[in-house]
Protein backbone atom coordinates (compact mmCIF):
# COMPACT_ATOMS: atom_id res chain seq x y z
CA UNK A 1 0.00 0.00 0.00
CA UNK A 2 1.07 3.43 -0.59
CA UNK A 3 0.88 5.43 2.16
CA UNK A 4 -1.54 8.70 1.85
CA UNK A 5 -2.34 12.11 3.32
CA UNK A 6 -4.19 10.82 7.08
CA UNK A 7 -7.80 12.19 7.24
CA UNK A 8 -8.17 15.97 8.54
CA UNK A 9 -10.19 14.50 11.15
CA UNK A 10 -8.05 12.63 13.17
CA UNK A 11 -7.89 13.57 16.83
CA UNK A 12 -4.48 14.44 17.83
CA UNK A 13 -2.28 12.96 20.63
CA UNK A 14 -3.11 15.01 23.90
CA UNK A 15 -0.29 17.11 25.75
CA UNK A 16 1.52 14.53 28.19
CA UNK A 17 5.13 15.74 28.13
CA UNK A 18 4.46 16.99 32.08
CA UNK A 19 3.76 12.75 32.47
CA UNK A 20 6.58 11.96 30.55
CA UNK A 21 8.71 14.24 32.20
CA UNK A 22 7.82 13.04 36.12
CA UNK A 23 7.59 9.21 35.46
CA UNK A 24 10.35 9.05 32.44
CA UNK A 25 12.73 12.47 33.48
CA UNK A 26 12.80 13.40 30.19
CA UNK A 27 10.38 15.20 27.54
CA UNK A 28 10.50 14.98 23.73
CA UNK A 29 11.47 18.10 22.04
CA UNK A 30 8.92 19.80 19.84
CA UNK A 31 10.38 18.41 16.75
CA UNK A 32 9.97 14.80 18.19
CA UNK A 33 6.35 15.71 19.42
CA UNK A 34 5.56 16.20 15.25
CA UNK A 35 7.29 13.23 14.81
CA UNK A 36 4.87 11.09 17.11
CA UNK A 37 1.92 13.06 16.37
CA UNK A 38 2.53 12.28 12.30
CA UNK A 39 3.23 8.40 13.68
CA UNK A 40 0.11 7.89 14.99
CA UNK A 41 -1.98 9.51 12.23
CA UNK A 42 -0.38 7.21 9.50
CA UNK A 43 -0.84 4.16 12.20
CA UNK A 44 -4.21 5.16 12.36
CA UNK A 45 -4.75 5.61 8.52
CA UNK A 46 -2.93 1.98 7.99
CA UNK A 47 -5.14 0.45 10.09
CA UNK A 48 -8.46 0.62 7.63
CA UNK A 49 -6.48 -1.59 5.20
CA UNK A 50 -5.14 -3.80 7.51
CA UNK A 51 -4.56 -4.91 11.06
CA UNK A 52 -1.54 -3.14 12.85
CA UNK A 53 -2.87 -2.47 16.62
CA UNK A 54 -6.27 -1.84 18.46
CA UNK A 55 -4.69 0.49 20.20
CA UNK A 56 -6.26 3.42 18.59
CA UNK A 57 -7.41 6.27 21.13
CA UNK A 58 -5.27 8.80 20.97
CA UNK A 59 -4.93 8.65 24.84
CA UNK A 60 -4.51 5.39 25.10
CA UNK A 61 -2.30 5.15 22.09
CA UNK A 62 0.32 7.63 23.84
CA UNK A 63 0.24 5.86 26.98
CA UNK A 64 0.50 2.18 25.76
CA UNK A 65 2.80 2.38 22.68
CA UNK A 66 4.98 5.78 23.26
CA UNK A 67 5.41 6.10 26.48
CA UNK A 68 5.11 2.14 27.49
CA UNK A 69 7.97 1.69 24.16
CA UNK A 70 10.26 4.38 25.76
CA UNK A 71 9.68 3.30 29.63
CA UNK A 72 11.72 0.34 28.81
CA UNK A 73 14.72 2.30 27.89
CA UNK A 74 14.38 5.14 30.83
CA UNK A 75 17.64 4.90 31.98
CA UNK A 76 19.37 5.92 28.45
CA UNK A 77 16.52 8.65 28.30
CA UNK A 78 17.47 10.51 31.82
CA UNK A 79 21.31 10.54 31.88
CA UNK A 80 22.83 6.95 31.08
CA UNK A 81 25.68 7.39 28.40
CA UNK A 82 25.30 4.84 25.70
CA UNK A 83 28.86 4.41 22.93
CA UNK A 84 28.22 5.33 19.82
CA UNK A 85 27.70 3.56 17.23
CA UNK A 86 25.27 2.06 19.62
CA UNK A 87 22.75 -0.96 17.75
CA UNK A 88 19.56 -1.83 18.42
CA UNK A 89 17.31 -4.49 17.07
CA UNK A 90 13.54 -4.52 18.08
CA UNK A 91 12.72 -8.02 17.75
CA UNK A 92 8.87 -8.49 16.20
CA UNK A 93 8.56 -4.96 15.83
CA UNK A 94 5.06 -5.82 13.93
CA UNK A 95 3.66 -1.95 13.91
CA UNK A 96 7.14 -0.67 14.75
CA UNK A 97 6.88 -0.37 18.59
CA UNK A 98 9.09 -0.07 20.51
CA UNK A 99 11.81 0.65 17.82
CA UNK A 100 10.22 3.59 16.42
CA UNK A 101 9.58 5.57 18.93
CA UNK A 102 13.07 4.40 20.64
CA UNK A 103 14.42 5.76 16.64
CA UNK A 104 13.19 9.06 17.55
CA UNK A 105 14.03 10.11 21.17
CA UNK A 106 17.20 8.84 20.74
CA UNK A 107 18.69 10.12 17.14
CA UNK A 108 22.24 8.66 17.64
CA UNK A 109 20.57 4.85 17.88
CA UNK A 110 20.90 2.93 14.78
CA UNK A 111 17.73 0.79 14.94
CA UNK A 112 17.05 -2.29 13.27
CA UNK A 113 13.22 -3.21 13.09
CA UNK A 114 12.96 -7.04 12.18
CA UNK A 115 9.62 -8.91 11.75
CA UNK A 116 8.75 -12.13 9.67
CA UNK A 117 5.43 -10.46 8.40
CA UNK A 118 6.97 -9.29 4.48
CA UNK A 119 3.47 -6.73 4.26
CA UNK A 120 4.35 -5.10 7.77
CA UNK A 121 7.87 -4.07 6.98
CA UNK A 122 6.68 -2.88 3.49
CA UNK A 123 4.64 -0.55 5.58
CA UNK A 124 7.13 0.31 7.49
CA UNK A 125 9.47 1.05 5.07
CA UNK A 126 7.25 3.59 3.96
CA UNK A 127 6.50 5.59 6.93
CA UNK A 128 10.27 5.52 7.88
CA UNK A 129 10.17 7.39 4.93
CA UNK A 130 7.49 9.86 5.66
CA UNK A 131 9.10 10.14 9.12
CA UNK A 132 12.14 11.39 7.88
CA UNK A 133 13.93 8.82 10.21
CA UNK A 134 17.50 7.90 9.04
CA UNK A 135 18.48 5.81 11.91
CA UNK A 136 16.14 3.35 11.52
CA UNK A 137 15.79 0.35 9.14
CA UNK A 138 13.65 -2.58 8.80
CA UNK A 139 14.70 -6.07 8.48
CA UNK A 140 12.62 -9.37 7.00
CA UNK A 141 12.73 -12.85 8.70
CA UNK A 142 12.43 -14.82 11.38
CA UNK A 143 14.85 -14.51 15.18
CA UNK A 144 15.53 -17.90 14.76
CA UNK A 145 16.91 -17.42 11.57
CA UNK A 146 18.37 -13.64 12.10
CA UNK A 147 20.37 -15.02 15.55
CA UNK A 148 21.86 -17.50 13.07
CA UNK A 149 23.19 -15.30 10.48
CA UNK A 150 26.44 -13.68 11.18
CA UNK A 151 25.78 -10.26 9.70
CA UNK A 152 23.07 -10.20 13.13
CA UNK A 153 24.48 -12.57 15.34
CA UNK A 154 26.46 -10.58 18.95
CA UNK A 155 26.16 -7.47 16.64
CA UNK A 156 24.15 -5.53 18.88
CA UNK A 157 24.24 -4.05 21.83
CA UNK A 158 20.46 -3.42 23.26
CA UNK A 159 17.32 -5.86 22.01
CA UNK A 160 13.82 -5.12 22.45
CA UNK A 161 11.23 -7.60 22.39
CA UNK A 162 7.31 -6.95 23.06
CA UNK A 163 6.53 -10.03 21.89
CA UNK A 164 3.85 -12.18 23.73
CA UNK A 165 5.60 -15.62 23.98
CA UNK A 166 7.33 -16.63 27.24
CA UNK A 167 10.18 -15.33 28.75
CA UNK A 168 12.43 -17.98 27.90
CA UNK A 169 11.51 -17.98 24.24
CA UNK A 170 11.82 -14.16 24.11
CA UNK A 171 15.39 -14.75 25.84
CA UNK A 172 16.60 -17.27 23.51
CA UNK A 173 15.36 -14.63 20.41
CA UNK A 174 17.21 -11.66 22.20
CA UNK A 175 20.78 -13.07 23.75
CA UNK A 176 22.51 -14.50 20.41
CA UNK A 177 21.96 -11.43 18.55
CA UNK A 178 23.68 -9.28 21.40
CA UNK A 179 27.74 -8.34 21.73
CA UNK A 180 28.91 -9.41 25.08
CA UNK A 181 27.70 -7.18 27.74
CA UNK A 182 24.68 -6.15 25.50
CA UNK A 183 21.64 -5.31 27.02
CA UNK A 184 18.20 -7.32 26.23
CA UNK A 185 14.74 -5.74 27.42
CA UNK A 186 11.50 -8.20 27.26
CA UNK A 187 8.55 -5.84 28.05
CA UNK A 188 5.90 -7.52 30.03
CA UNK A 189 2.61 -7.31 31.96
CA UNK A 190 2.07 -9.51 34.93
CA UNK A 191 5.19 -11.24 36.24
CA UNK A 192 5.50 -14.45 39.13
CA UNK A 193 8.42 -15.38 40.82
CA UNK A 194 7.79 -18.57 38.62
CA UNK A 195 8.64 -16.92 35.56
CA UNK A 196 11.61 -15.53 37.72
CA UNK A 197 12.78 -18.98 38.22
CA UNK A 198 12.15 -20.38 35.08
CA UNK A 199 13.96 -17.11 33.16
CA UNK A 200 17.20 -17.91 34.86
CA UNK A 201 17.35 -21.25 34.10
CA UNK A 202 17.11 -20.14 30.23
CA UNK A 203 19.07 -17.31 30.09
CA UNK A 204 22.26 -18.82 31.96
CA UNK A 205 21.88 -21.37 29.18
CA UNK A 206 22.66 -18.40 26.17
CA UNK A 207 25.51 -16.71 28.11
CA UNK A 208 23.65 -13.95 29.86
CA UNK A 209 21.93 -13.26 33.55
CA UNK A 210 18.89 -11.36 34.51
CA UNK A 211 20.22 -7.90 35.60
CA UNK A 212 16.85 -6.32 36.90
CA UNK A 213 13.45 -6.66 36.77
CA UNK A 214 11.28 -3.70 37.46
CA UNK A 215 7.84 -3.22 37.78
CA UNK A 216 5.96 -0.51 37.47
CA UNK A 217 2.17 0.93 36.53
CA UNK A 218 1.39 3.24 33.23
CA UNK A 219 1.22 7.02 34.21
CA UNK A 220 -2.62 7.01 32.76
CA UNK A 221 -4.75 3.67 33.00
CA UNK A 222 -2.55 2.19 35.97
CA UNK A 223 -1.90 -0.85 34.25
CA UNK A 224 0.59 -3.38 35.51
CA UNK A 225 3.68 -3.45 33.75
CA UNK A 226 7.07 -5.47 33.81
CA UNK A 227 10.36 -4.60 31.96
CA UNK A 228 13.19 -7.61 32.44
CA UNK A 229 16.63 -6.41 32.09
CA UNK A 230 18.96 -9.13 30.72
CA UNK A 231 22.57 -8.46 30.46
CA UNK A 232 24.81 -10.43 27.98
CA UNK A 233 27.86 -11.70 29.97
CA UNK A 234 29.33 -14.41 27.85
CA UNK A 235 29.36 -15.63 24.18
CA UNK A 236 25.85 -17.60 23.16
CA UNK A 237 26.26 -21.47 22.62
CA UNK A 238 25.95 -22.18 18.39
CA UNK A 239 23.10 -24.23 18.73
CA UNK A 240 21.07 -21.26 20.02
CA UNK A 241 18.65 -20.27 18.73
CA UNK A 242 17.49 -23.34 18.03
CA UNK A 243 15.47 -23.99 14.69
CA UNK A 244 12.31 -22.16 13.59
CA UNK A 245 9.35 -23.35 15.75
CA UNK A 246 11.54 -25.29 18.31
CA UNK A 247 11.97 -22.62 20.73
CA UNK A 248 8.38 -22.12 20.97
CA UNK A 249 7.24 -25.95 21.19
CA UNK A 250 10.34 -26.54 23.96
CA UNK A 251 10.93 -23.80 25.79
CA UNK A 252 14.35 -23.46 27.64
CA UNK A 253 14.44 -23.74 31.52
CA UNK A 254 10.77 -24.93 31.57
Amino acid sequence: MVLSEPSPSFSPLPDTTHLWQKTLNWQPKPEQIQTFQTLYRHILDANRYFNLTRITDPTEFSEKHLWDSLRGIASFLNGSTSPVPFKVIDIGTGAGFPGIPMAIAQPHWSVTLLDSTRKKIDFLNQLLTTLNLSNATTLVGRAEEIGRNLTHREQYNLAAIRAVAAASVCAEYALPLLQVDGLAVLYRGQWTEAETQSLEKAVAMLGGKIEAIEAFKTPISQSERHCVYLRKVATSPPEYPRVTGIPTQKPLGS
